[in-house]
């Protein structure tokens, strides 16, 4: 009898007690909404303009993308292809740039798009609010197609506040959850595939007099889930199961937008001053 080969399975790397700057990203916005890695050293962003900027990680511009309504775009995100995909709440849709050539995938009546991420199966998770700013959503597509939307929990009570224009920022765990940093709701909100509620993340339970204000959010190779924290200059770790880990403070100022590339480097988008942290955390 053969005996069975042993799976190796990829290393689990330690939580630094000190994480650390690595590099730093001058994108000269004014003001900066989002980052998405599209590679090792390269990095999409997009701020208080029509102008979406790729830069490598010495802050050199590689290319420019301008929206085609010449709207800000709200929410940016970098599909498994390696294509641009961002959203406009103006004009109520969501589009691909693709061959350098933007085209429009989703539009949108009754509900205006916020922020986008793409799944591990290459669908879009676009988190929404309605016209009226009383509902918010999230919906899956594939390609153009609506095939899920995940609005309320098992009692029917809604997932998502809702009151005007909101922030949603949204990623997909490597088990499938659905991650959305509700800014309205001072509340981290996460669902299974199915879109079934598994647990809210409102700040540590020992900081419960300070205000959490999640803005962007991302997970990694391990899991864990990391927000920016707006209104306290830092980033929570937590693990795939809502449990606190630690911050990540590193002199951050607003951060705003997060993206993880594929080797557990954090990238920070800072509101203000307009710059993107590359943190090692791992």
């Amino acid at each position: 009898m053969k005996s069975a080969e042993a799976v190796s399975s990829p290393p689990i790397n330690p939580l630094l007690d000190e994480p650390r700057v690595t590099a730093t990203i001058n994108t000269e916005y004014r003001k900066l909404y989002s980052v998405s890695c599209l590679s090792e050293d390269q990095v999409w962003t997009c701020g208080n303009n029509n102008i979406m900027k790729l830069l490598n990680h010495q802050g050199n511009l590689q290319t420019t993308m301008q929206t085609d309504s010449e709207n800000e775009p709200w929410g940016i995100a970098v599909t498994r292809d390696g294509e641009l995909v961002y959203t406009d709440t103006i004009d109520k849709t969501v589009n691909l740039v693709k061959n350098e050539q933007i085209e429009t995938v989703i539009t949108l009546q009754g509900w205006q798009p916020l922020n986008v991420c793409s799944t591990v199966s290459d669908d879009l998770l676009v988190t929404m609010i309605s016209d009226d700013g009383k509902e918010s959503k999230v919906v899956r597509y594939s390609d153009s197609t609506e095939i899920q939307t995940i609005q309320f929990d098992d009692q029917g009570r809604p997932l998502y506040l809702s009151d005007g224009l909101s922030y949603k920022y949204i990623t997909e765990n490597k088990n499938l959850d659905i991650c959305v940093a509700d800014r309205k709701g001072n509340a981290v909100v996460v669902v299974n595939q199915s879109g079934k509620l598994r647990f809210r993340y409102t700040g540590h339970p020992s900081n419960s007099e300070e205000s959490f204000t999640p803005l962007g959010i991302t997970t990694d190779s391990q899991s864990h889930i990391l927000i920016a924290d707006h209104g306290n200059q830092r980033i929570h770790i937590l693990d795939q199961d809502g449990q606190f880990l630690r911050y990540i403070h590193c002199d951050l100022e607003c951060p705003y937008g997060l993206c993880v590339d594929i080797r557990d480097n954090l990238f920070v988008a800072e509101l203000l001053t307009a710059k993107v942290k590359k943190i090692q955390y791992l």
